[in-house]
């Protein structure tokens, strides 16, 4: 079944509707039905109502929620300013940050950059190999530091930024603090401490939003709106979101209809994996930020979908022969962009690889008959799966479809009865490795 937003705007030139961003679900309907999915109408209108007053699980980080509408002019013309004196003064930006701190960011300048300037991420692991390449390629270039933390003590990022300031000392001498960033807590930590004494510019991280939901504050506008790309589109997109899938029937919220899909198919037809597929290599970090964004929202208290991800085709000729043959445990989403180029196949007079039968064809068609086949043969394989389909690549939509997954994994972990919001389970590694290290307390 295909789902169409009630209220979008007709597009005159086309003689139809303005569609940004559509939902596909017609092959899960073996596995589960409508009937199923509707009668949970009025769950998901409850659910709904705890995420607007603020009254179930995890309520103190809900700032996400209606952030879009609330990002002020102010904020917003001073991440531009720092952005646009950050491409003007130097050849790239170094983002340190891990996990919410960078998958965000990096998600939409892969997606959407020209790269006519050069982003850097650090402080996302903590490989040695990686960090000294990039220190020897800093040592030739100028640069400007975006350290993101809410703490300053995360390890990862807090190693990369103590070398990445050592050398931003031995370059810039005493002023190497205007070529440092920082995006941290209002009031407390040790970044903010760092900010205080060296006079620091700096951003905020709303005490309210959560890392993984943080793409759309400073945290990621600012490494955005460095790349190139129009920060104004990208909220305005993400407002359109706030609208369409803050509607409470469940037909006009495609949002919510994949909330509630994804739960069927976890409950009622026992698949335990969803594997977020495109054929968009631009949308691989999209796919990055989404695994952690519902990985680390609903993988607790012995529940929750397992989130994977593969590129096609590519991946159809090594992760695609498990998803068609192997055991059947998975459904798939596809996150399909109908229009990225208009290059075509031409005729050759020799025909030797037998392609002329594509001749006229623009890649963009071929791709797409490449996912009608790929999701028509995982139907009959016995992979349920639905589309997210987007008409093209743009600040607004990318905007929007950030919000649509935000909002959908709300609605999921409250439909499985966790605390979408937190991460317990991200300290554990955290305590072994201190204790082996020999931290102090």
């Amino acid at each position: 079944m295909k789902i169409r937003p009630q209220n979008d705007k007709k597009d005159e030139a086309e003689g139809g509707f303005n569609m940004s961003i559509t939902l596909n679900y017609e092959d899960v309907l073996g596995f589960i039905n409508n009937e199923e999915i509707f009668s949970s109408a009025e769950k998901i209108k409850e659910l709904n109502l705890k995420l607007d007053k603020g009254t179930g699980k995890g309520h103190d980080f809900l700032g996400w929620l209606y952030l879009p509408k609330n990002i002020i002019e102010d904020e917003i013309s001073e991440i531009e300013g720092i952005a646009k004196e950050i491409r003007e003064n130097s050849d790239l930006l170094v983002c340190v940050g891990i996990g919410g701190s960078y998958l965000g960011a990096k998600a939409v300048i892969h997606a959407l950059s020209d790269n006519s300037f050069e982003i850097q991420f650090a402080g996302k692991n903590i490989s040695g190999y990686e960090l000294e390449l990039l220190l020897k390629k800093l040592e030739n270039k100028d640069f400007y530091i975006n350290v993101i933390s809410k703490s300053g003590t995360t390890t990862e990022p807090a190693i990369a930024f103590r070398f990445l300031k050592e050398l931003a000392k031995k370059k810039y001498g005493k002023n190497y603090t205007k070529h440092i960033i920082a995006t941290t807590d209002e009031k407390k930590g040790a970044l903010r401490s760092f900010c205080n004494s060296e006079g620091i510019r700096n951003f905020i991280i709303p005490d309210n939003v959560g890392g993984r939901f943080s793409v759309l504050t400073p945290v990621g506008l600012l490494p955005i709106a460095c790349a190139g790309l129009n920060i104004r589109k990208l909220i305005s997109g993400a407002k359109r979101g706030v609208e369409k899938y803050s509607r409470q029937e469940l037909q006009e919220n495609i949002s919510h209809l994949y909330a509630i899909i994804r739960n069927l198919l976890y409950t009622q037809a026992g698949k335990k994996i969803e594997v977020l597929s495109t054929f968009e290599p631009r949308l691989k970090y999209i796919i990055e930020w989404w695994k952690q964004l519902y990985g680390e929202s609903e993988g607790k208290d012995g529940k929750g979908i397992f989130p994977a991800g593969c590129v096609f085709s590519t991946d159809l000729h090594s992760m695609g022969q498990y998803i068609q043959d192997g055991e059947r445990i998975l459904f798939e989403t596809f996150l399909i962009v109908k229009n990225t180029s208009s290059i075509i196949v031409e005729e050759d007079a020799q025909n030797l690889d037998g392609l002329n039968y594509l001749k006229g064809k623009t890649l963009d068609e071929i791709n797409f008959k490449a996912y009608e086949g790929t999701k028509n043969a995982h139907t009959d394989g016995g992979v349920p799966n639905m589309s997210i389909i987007m008409d093209k690549l743009s600040e607004e939509n990318i905007g929007e479809l950030i919000y649509f997954f935000e909002k959908a994994v709300a609605i999921s972990g409250y439909l499985i009865d966790i605390n979408p919001f937190n991460q317990p389970g991200v300290e554990a590694y955290k305590k072994n490795m201190f204790k082996l290290l020999g931290k102090p307390n």
